[in-house]
């Protein structure tokens, strides 16, 4: 069974880095979609950013356009999410998701299996 293990969350202020990892055990081929949801306080998850096509495709959600960067190391399932000029409103816990259907898609019903999330704090 596949299993997603999410790093690097922490706490900082605003305008800092912060890059996510998400490593995929279990699973010999490349995973057809991945994606980075988050779930702020009191919120329900949401899209962050999801990539498919082998990495070679990607869709940001608006709140993160220019600022985050999403990437996929096939021969490794691994999926990182490079955070730029953090914000307060970044605050959430973020997940690492995997979909294994041909098509992907930003619902967070359409993905399978799921990791533990890592908590990203940003002060102002």
């Amino acid at each position: 069974q596949v299993q997603l293990v999410e790093s690097g969350g922490g706490s900082l202020q605003t305008g800092a880095s912060l890059r996510l990892s998400c490593a995929a055990f279990g699973y010999a081929y490349s995973i057809p979609c991945l994606g980075w949801f988050l779930q702020a306080p009191g919120k329900e998850r949401e899209v962050v950013a999801i990539t498919y096509s082998g990495g070679r495709s990607t869709y940001y959600a608006d709140s993160v356009k220019g600022r985050f960067t999403i990437s996929q190391v096939n021969a490794k399932n691994t999926l990182s999410l490079q955070m730029n000029s953090l914000k307060p409103e970044d605050t959430a816990i973020y997940y690492c998701a995997a979909s294994f259907y041909a098509n992907c898609y930003i619902d967070q019903g359409q993905y399978q299996r799921w990791g533990q999330g890592t908590q990203v704090t940003v002060s102002s």
